[in-house]
This record gives C-alpha cells, sequence and structure tokens, in this order.
C-alpha cells in the first residue's frame, strides 16, 4: 500500500487517525489527527509526538505482538480537557518494513465521562442530602427509646423534629420524582392550548396567603392581551409557583414582588414572538459569582438559608427543564442589595402550531 492511498484511507475516517510503521515513524494522518498532535506529525517518531505512557505502551505492544489494543489520551485545546479512547490496530503490508503498521483512531469520550460524572455526583448529592435527615431520625428514636422515654416535654420537642425531617425527605423524593417526569418529557412538545394569564391568576391566589404570612404584598400587572401558547398547563404552574414562593421566601425582606406579563411580535431571545414573565423582589439579591450556576441540580447560593427554608435544591433544575421542553428560555438578574429578577421567555401559540 501507497503512502498516498493509506492518507486517502485515512481521511475517509470521521476521527483523528494515523498509522506508526515499524521504524516508529507517524507515516500517515488524516486533518483531524493533526489538529490534535501537531500539524508536522509525520515523519516524526511518535514517542515524541504523543509521549503519554499508556498509549506509548500500547502502540509498543501492538507493533511487537499485532494484538489490537485500547488505551486513553488525554488532551487540552487552551479551554476544556478532552478524553479519547485509542483503538491500536495492527495493518499488515504498511510501512518500511515487514512488521507492518499500527492504525490509531482516536474516539472523543468527553461528554460520556462527563455524563458518567454527572450521574455519579446527582448519587452521591442525592444520598448526602437524604443522609442528614435519616441521620437525625435515627438519633432522635434511640433517644425516645432511651433516656427521654418518659420525658413528655422532651418527646413533643422532638416529635416535632422528626417530623420536619421527615417532610424535608418527602419534599426531596418528590422533587426527584418530578426531575425524572420533566427530563423524560423535554423532547416531547406539549400541544394542549394554554393561557398564560390564566395560568399566573390560578397561582396568585393560592400563593397570596403565603405572601400576606410573610408581610410581601404582591403587585401584578398583565396587561389586557389574551396571551395563548401550546403548553402544559401543570408544569407552567410548577414553573411559576416555584419561582414567586422564592421570591417569596428569599426576597421578601424587601415588602413587595412584582409579576409582570407581556408579549413581543419579535422577541429577540426567541427571534420570533413571544411572552415575557417577570419575576421580581426587592429583597437582598444574588451575588452574581453564583447565577451561571442557579439551575444545576443541588446548587445553593446560600447553602444553609435554602435548607432552613425547606429548599431541596432541585427547583430551579426542575424549571430549567420545562422552560426548555416549551422552547423557552430563562434568566436571572441580580445585585447584591438590590433584589433579583427572574425573566421566563416563552413562544406564543401562533409559533408552537
Amino acid at each position: 500500500m501507497t503512502s498516498d492511498t493509506l492518507e486517502a484511507l485515512l481521511g475517509a475516517i470521521p476521527l483523528p487517525a494515523l498509522a506508526i510503521d515499524g521504524s516508529e515513524r507517524i507515516i500517515a494522518a488524516n486533518i483531524d489527527a493533526r489538529s490534535l498532535i501537531g500539524g508536522r506529525a509525520v515523519g516524526m517518531n511518535y514517542v515524541s509526538m504523543l509521549r503519554q505512557p499508556a498509549l506509548l505502551d500500547a502502540i509498543e505492544a501492538t507493533l511487537q505482538d499485532g494484538v489490537a489494543r485500547t488505551t486513553r489520551y488525554l488532551s487540552n485545546d487552551g479551554a476544556q480537557d478532552t478524553t479519547f479512547r485509542v483503538s491500536c490496530r495492527a495493518v499488515q503490508g504498511v510501512g518500511r518494513n515487514a512488521a507492518g503498521a499500527v492504525v490509531l483512531v482516536f474516539e472523543d469520550m468527553t461528554m460520556v465521562e462527563t455524563a458518567g460524572q454527572m450521574r455519579r455526583d446527582f448519587v452521591a448529592n442525592v444520598s448526602h442530602e437524604l443522609r442528614t435527615p435519616l441521620t437525625a431520625l435515627m438519633g432522635f428514636i434511640e433517644t425516645l427509646r432511651g433516656p427521654a422515654r418518659d420525658d413528655r416535654a422532651a418527646s413533643e420537642r422532638f416529635l416535632n423534629i422528626m417530623q420536619d425531617e421527615a417532610e424535608r425527605m418527602n419534599r426531596l423524593v418528590g422533587d426527584l420524582m418530578s426531575l425524572n417526569r420533566v427530563e423524560g418529557d423535554e423532547r416531547v412538545r406539549p400541544t394542549a392550548t394554554v393561557s398564560l394569564v390564566d395560568v399566573l391568576d390560578s397561582i396568585l391566589r393560592t400563593l397570596r396567603p403565603l405572601a400576606k404570612d410573610a408581610s410581601v404584598e404582591i403587585e401584578a400587572d398583565f396587561g389586557t392581551d389574551t396571551v395563548e401558547m401550546n403548553g402544559d398547563a401543570d408544569q407552567l404552574k410548577q414553573v411559576f409557583t416555584n419561582l414567586i414562593e422564592n421570591a417569596i421566601k428569599y426576597g421578601g425582606s424587601g415588602g413587595r414582588i412584582t409579576v409582570q406579563l407581556s408579549v413581543n411580535d419579535r422577541e429577540p431571545a426567541l427571534r420570533a414572538p413571544g411572552a415575557r414573565v417577570r419575576i421580581t423582589d426587592y429583597g437582598p439579591g444574588i451575588d452574581p459569582v453564583h447565577l451561571p450556576r442557579l439551575t444545576e441540580r443541588f446548587y445553593r447560593g446560600d447553602d444553609h438559608r435554602s435548607r432552613a427554608l425547606g429548599g431541596t435544591g432541585l427547583g430551579l433544575a426542575i424549571v430549567k427543564h420545562i422552560i426548555n421542553r416549551h422552547r423557552g428560555r430563562l434568566r436571572v438578574e441580580s445585585e447584591l442589595g438590590r433584589g433579583a429578577t427572574f425573566t421566563v421567555i416563552l413562544p406564543r401559540h401562533d409559533v408552537m402550531t
């Protein structure tokens, strides 16, 4: 096989690929491989170009015995680390000597590795969130069976705490089930027609008692337009209930929140007609450093305060997936001491039909 033929074959592979012969030289490389390891790779000794011990050992062994091997190669483009799975395969009749050559194909496994790490992190976070209330419950049960067996006042106090911890676990399980459902439905576009004004009216009727107890006034401005869209009414209620509840709980010190609905014939974020729901509080605000990560599962800007107010760390992750299902956008703006604004941007009815 000529070097031109080998170059042509490697060029047809839609992944970085190169060939190394028995003289330990790189004899061919496609454009993706040149981009990965260096444009002047051809003709160079593979040890000086690839360097990583695990990969070098696999290449050397396959050159000697012809047995196929798989290993890993780590790269960095200056912005992020990339993990490749490298397949080493012996090819006879190629190269400058009878030993033939080894063809290497690099498959980018970064997304798979990231997904695996996310799953491990998720399991670890769930375990951590459940362990705290379970430990408390087990401790109180042991106390009630022992030293506090006949102490009515202590028993009453411990039972109240146990109820709070059990309710916390119940909220967590409920949010986990909800997150699982919305992630499963995210690619299924809703088809029912929903009035956004009716959804918001219903939520505010439900939440005004909570706001009153917190000494928070809710100011609503929905305009005069009838805003209809294709949507899942229950999921949209979940989105706005979560955001308005958060505004009351975390921004209620400002004494009021505003809920505004506006429509646009051309919404810049969607490049199409859309509706915006802006929920603004006038409380302590959110440090801008936390804003990019607010919708991550179990991420809390103020961990202690969130737990004290009954937060599970999953609410905004659920919100994000529901908005994605409705082909919308979520925007968060905040400065410390100046409150926070959560804006939900949704396509109007005539766009999604």
